[in-house]
């Protein structure tokens, strides 16, 4: 059984890349992931680190997003945008939703426990558990981010040139080809919860957002505005890319790997590790990240750019600091 999302032209024609992944949405799938054990080679270690900051309210929490299956309704995690701003948005849930949510959950042959319940009758017990996700974001998905918007922007160079040179329907069939199948004009979604369906876009196209904890089946929410959209899994095909997110390297912040000090020095393979973590970041900011004076941060970052390994760009009164391909290719090697 199979998903099927039905596409016209216009469909194809509005179909697009979100610009990097969602973190409460991979909070989400993260949530999900901590109760099963499927790909151990790639989230054990990420799943050992999670299990110390288990707190008893995140019973609760995985009650309302299970292994599988949709979520609760008002616990939508799916938002774009900083995840303090998402969290300060479902602490504004009205009462009336969440009983009105909860209720229709209450009907599941499985029905609810006495905790999830409460919920519906004290607003201070849905503070806690929108407290929980902020926890839960903390230390199961943010101290990783940075190298998962790095794998990001490799997996969104590489699609995007897939569009430019060959069109969107290469770039549909090479999403997730186990789990998602491009058969023109439909898109087969096989998922988790065995939903079989139709959906047709109406025009809308779809949205397709990359997740790195999502590796295996898709997430789908085709009632989305202003478009529906759909996840796939971030590639990459260097060993062991991915499941490098997680080692224990990857909590020590912009710190730049031996390799690449020995090459540039301490401080400028510092300020290059910085801005690959940190795209279009100000001088400002890519002096406070790497913990160092705003005169040596533009010294740094002109000598890199000269060298062909950055980029500049100005808005307004800031200069922007990014990557070029060379720059992406040497951090990339280092850290590899």
């Amino acid at each position: 059984m199979t998903l099927r999302i039905h596409f016209t032209a216009e469909d194809l024609a509005r179909t697009r890349l979100a610009s990097a992944p969602r973190p409460l949405l991979e909070l989400d799938i993260a949530v999900r992931l901590l109760q099963e054990r499927s790909h151990p080679v790639r989230f054990d270690a990420w799943r050992s680190r999670a299990a110390r900051h288990l707190v008893p309210r995140m019973r609760t929490l995985c009650e309302l997003i299970p292994a599988t299956g949709a979520s609760v309704d008002f616990l939508d995690l799916s938002g774009e945008g900083h995840p303090d701003d998402l969290v300060d948005r479902l602490r504004g849930t009205p009462a009336d939703r969440v009983r009105k949510d909860l209720r229709r959950w209450a009907s599941r042959p499985r029905g609810l426990s006495a905790d999830v319940r409460s919920l519906g009758d004290d607003p201070s017990l849905v503070r806690q558990l929108v407290d929980t996700v902020a926890h839960a974001h903390q230390h199961f998905v943010a101290p990783y981010w940075s190298r998962i918007d790095r794998l990001a922007q490799v997996d969104r160079t590489r699609r995007l040139q897939q569009l430019a040179g060959h069109g969107v329907e290469r770039l549909l069939s090479g999403l997730n080809p186990r789990y998602i199948a491009w058969h023109p004009p439909v898109l087969h979604l096989t998922m988790a919860s065995g939903r079989d369906a139709d959906v047709r876009l109406g025009g809308r196209g779809l949205l397709l957002i990359p997740t790195l904890f999502g590796s295996h089946y898709p997430a789908l929410d085709d009632t989305a505005e202003p478009q529906p959209w759909i996840t796939y899994p971030l590639y990459d095909d260097r060993p062991g890319a991915v499941s490098a997110v997680f080692t224990a390297e990857a909590l020590t912040g912009s710190a730049a790997p031996p390799a690449l000090t020995a090459l540039l020095g301490r401080t400028r393979a510092t300020v290059l590790r910085v801005i690959g973590d940190h795209p279009a970041c100000t001088t400002g900011q890519l002096a406070s990240h790497a913990r160092i004076a705003l005169a040596s941060a533009s010294e740094h970052a002109t000598v890199l750019r000269r060298a062909g390994l950055t980029a500049q760009t100005r808005d307004g009164k800031n200069v922007l600091h990014t990557l070029t391909p060379a720059g992406q290719v040497l951090l990339d090697a280092g850290t590899g």
